[in-house]
């Protein structure tokens, strides 16, 4: 028989992963979110389940998705708790920041977490090309061996990962998204302050930004390293760093901590080499 699913909160993320789980087969059972309404909208989005209004409405799941922020997963697992017997249920989650034992008031369950790594900003977008996305997971051994499946059938590439460090983990993700974001600010308010219009600033600055990204990924940092700091002219780097401190004090000392982290990236280099 098909597996039974319950979701507690039906976000962006939550309404991705249960229109998906319902179209691979499992049952989604009963939505549950901050609303009545805004449950109802996500069943609309999943196209299968019940929405309810409150937890006492909830009837019992073989699997439940907690798709709620991660300051929530740990008060709504216990209410959780305390309304249903959870013995052998799994019980899991989606953050990236928070580990499976975030759910330890899940008394008997079996308990793991989820993290898709990818924007969900469209979620119908990412429910259509969600094939080939990373998920990172961790969690107990039995639990994963009711999750990995499920995940791999909706087209998921798993990554088992150290619950231990998954705040690192998640850092790793913003690094790789939301930091860059960051760098590209200061690049491209760098140009402008040079007299480049914006629109001209983002085209100028496209092909280094996907180039270099591309040649990291292809050969990785160390390969893809390329200008002063690489070239060791630390003289261009000093000018440069005292040239933006006088423009902008904030993005001066962002330039300062990428230059010494980019020095010791290129020291790292240099020991691999010899």
């Amino acid at each position: 028989m098909a597996a039974v699913v319950n979701l507690v909160g039906a976000g962006k993320v939550g309404r991705v992963l249960g229109r998906l789980l319902a179209a691979s087969g499992m049952v989604v059972q009963d939505v549950l979110t901050r609303s009545l309404a805004s449950a109802q909208d996500a069943v609309d989005f999943i196209g299968a389940g019940r929405a309810v209004g409150s937890m006492d409405q909830l009837r019992p799941a073989d699997i439940w998705l907690l798709a709620v922020s991660d300051d929530q997963i740990a008060p709504v697992c216990a209410q959780l708790a305390a309304s249903y017997s959870l013995e052998g249920s799994v019980v899991f989650h989606c953050s990236g920041a928070k580990a499976s034992d975030e759910l330890r008031a899940a008394a008997g369950a079996l308990v793991a977490s989820v993290h898709p790594v990818r924007s969900f900003a469209d979620p119908a977008h990412v429910a259509a090309h969600f094939k080939e996305t990373f998920c990172g997971v961790e969690g107990d051994v039995r639990a994963l061996a009711v999750l990995m499946p499920a995940m791999q059938a909706i087209g998921a590439r798993v990554v088992p990962i150290d619950a231990a460090a998954k705040t690192v983990y998640h850092a790793a993700s913003v690094f790789a998204s939301n930091y860059l974001v960051t760098v590209m600010d200061a690049a491209l308010r760098a140009y402008e302050a040079a007299g480049i219009p914006p629109d001209v600033a983002r085209a100028l600055a496209a092909p280094l930004a996907t180039e270099t990204l591309a040649n990291v990924l292809a050969m990785g940092p160390q390969a893809a390293l390329t200008g002063p700091v690489a070239r060791g002219d630390m003289a261009t780097v000093a000018r440069q760093q005292a040239a933006l401190t006088a423009w902008e004090g904030e993005s001066g000392a962002l330039y300062g901590a990428l230059a010494d982290a980019t020095v010791r990236l290129a020291q790292r280099r240099d020991a691999q080499k010899s």
